[in-house]
């Protein structure tokens, strides 16, 4: 853990993939994060292969350095526990649906009300001010909602999700990049404010961000940036094996070609000019593809090294994890205590801070309920009544 936030509590009402990937980074950087259950837990404690204590990898390496208390938020009681903690916290993070948010009484109107200095943080599937807003919302939906699926169909393949949960973690990165700007702002002003993250508009927002492209300028034509839709952007076989080559300005290109022997494109008139090239990217893309063919993947790292064009083998999940560069930084290594961990997601942020401190492991439900009750005031009987209850 490092010291950035120190001094910052976060009460983190989420579940899954979105919102806890986003409070673990808080936690990671120093806020204290009460990880506020319902009395069936977070589903994700059961997703991914369980470790020795049952608990799901997909839960533990999204819920490191956060404590865990279990309320019943459906009850009168559970709500007034809430608005305890919310008294001395700093941040809430939720990623209910707006109606259910009201039925909770974890709206930010109503939480707002009660301190206007609180930082909301709503992390929905759909924009609240839209027709969408009280749809359900997983990442497989919102991959085909944000058009993300269909991409696979502009190189006539069926539409297919892309093998990560990317629209979730796309979302969670946005939810900290925004309380990080809240604080600030409350820093200046003292005044907090609500943030809602929306899940579809964010992976739009994501994947328009190159593919708007000509519709940016013209009301009628069809977006899709050209170059990342050419059918030849691809790893490419060599010969005993696949690469990934990137020449991207035309000094690359030139020194690639040189090496191919294809002087007949160097000397193309479209060739000479950035329009050119773009112009005729799948053209370049061919070239590159049957180039690459004549040679070992061996031979051709040594030769891109050589002319400093960017390139890389093509890993597999399992080869990332005997990756030379991750393991000279000891990439996976354990970052925390959890029962049975030899390898950790660690946050790959890294500041020139020498003051850390050792990182929490993710808790078992409710495993600090009585602790944080304690610290929050409420007497012994007090919170014997309430896990009673």
């Amino acid at each position: 853990m490092l010291p950035l936030l120190e001094g910052i509590t976060v009460l983190d009402l989420s579940s899954i993939v979105m919102g806890p990937m986003a409070a673990q980074t808080l936690g990671d950087y120093g806020a204290t994060v009460i990880k506020v259950e319902p009395p069936e837990g977070d589903l994700a404690r059961a997703s991914g292969t369980p470790g020795p204590d049952g608990t799901g990898a997909l839960f533990a390496n999204n819920n490191r350095n956060k404590r865990s208390i279990v309320l019943d938020l459906k009850s009168d009681r559970g709500r007034a526990v809430l608005d305890r903690l919310l008294g001395r916290a700093d941040i809430l993070l939720h990623n209910m649906r707006p109606r259910a948010a009201e039925r909770l009484g974890i709206s930010a109107a109503r939480l707002m009300a009660l301190r206007p200095d609180l930082i909301h943080c709503a992390a929905v599937g759909f924009g609240s001010d839209g027709p969408f807003a009280d749809r359900p919302a997983y990442d497989d939906i919102v991959q085909a909602a944000a058009g993300l699926a269909s991409l696979p169909g502009e190189f006539g393949e069926q539409p297919a999700f892309v093998a990560s949960i990317v629209a979730d973690k796309v979302a969670g990165l946005k939810a900290v990049q925004a309380i990080l700007a809240a604080l600030m702002y409350r820093e200046r002003t003292g005044r907090g404010c609500a943030i809602e993250v929306p899940m579809f508009e964010c992976l739009v927002a994501f994947l328009f961000n190159e593919h708007l492209d000509a519709a940016t300028f013209g009301a009628d034509v069809a977006p899709g940036y050209a170059r990342l839709l050419n059918p030849h952007r691809k790893p490419y076989a060599t010969a005993d094996g696949w690469l990934a080559v990137m020449p991207y300005s035309e000094k690359d290109w030139r020194r690639l070609l040189v090496e191919f022997g294809r002087s007949d494109v160097l000397e193309a008139d479209w060739f000479a000019s950035a329009a050119g090239r773009n112009g005729n990217s799948a053209r370049l893309y061919q070239v590159l593809a049957e180039g690459l063919k004549s040679r070992t993947t061996a031979d051709w790292a040594e030769c891109l090294d050589r002319l400093d064009i960017p390139y890389s083998g093509v890993n597999s999940l399992e080869s990332l994890l005997e990756h030379p560069h991750l393991k000279a930084k000891d990439f996976f290594r354990p970052v925390d205590g959890f029962e049975g961990r030899v390898r950790s997601v660690p946050e790959p942020v890294s500041f020139s801070l020498s003051e850390t401190s050792a990182n929490r492991a993710a808790p078992l439900k409710g495993a600090d309920t009585r602790e944080i009750l304690a610290e929050f005031g409420l007497t012994e009987e007090e919170i014997d009544d309430l896990i009673e209850a």
